[in-house]
């Protein structure tokens, strides 16, 4: 298993997040765990992260059913920013969606590494990290 440093989770919903966060801390693969409630503040934490001051996440797990900006918004977002930046960040989309078309977006895309439904688990979260960038 490649140790990992650093993880953005990115979902509305903030017991989901604390349920990820523990499920997270549990992998003793990360050193370093960040959550935030929309896509537009993961692209704000993303902006401090290319300037240096936040941890730059190695691994983002990324919601797709959120306001005001749902995942793909996020991702069209994302893939503006900076391509030195971005091209080492592994994103897993991380869903309680069964919209097939929502799984096969998700690997048609060259951004997103991995689709996985919540919730999230430990041998899910093995087979996330397992995932090629």
């Amino acid at each position: 298993m490649v140790p990992y440093q650093s993880t953005l989770l990115i979902d509305d919903d903030k017991f989901t997040n604390f349920y990820n966060e523990k499920i997270v801390k549990k992998h003793n693969t990360f050193n370093s765990i960040q959550s935030v409630n929309s896509g537009a503040a993961a692209l704000a934490y993303l902006q401090k992260a290319m300037t240096g001051l936040v941890e730059k996440p190695e691994v983002i797990f990324l919601d797709i059913n959120m306001p005001a900006m749902n995942g793909w918004e996020f991702i069209e977002e994302y893939s503006k920013l900076d391509k030195t930046f971005t091209s080492s960040i592994k994103i897993i989309m991380l869903t309680t969606s069964s919209n097939p078309h929502d799984q096969e977006k998700a690997k048609a895309s060259c951004l997103i590494d991995g689709y996985i439904n919540k919730p999230l688990s430990v041998a899910l979260l093995d087979e996330a990290l397992n995932f090629k960038k």
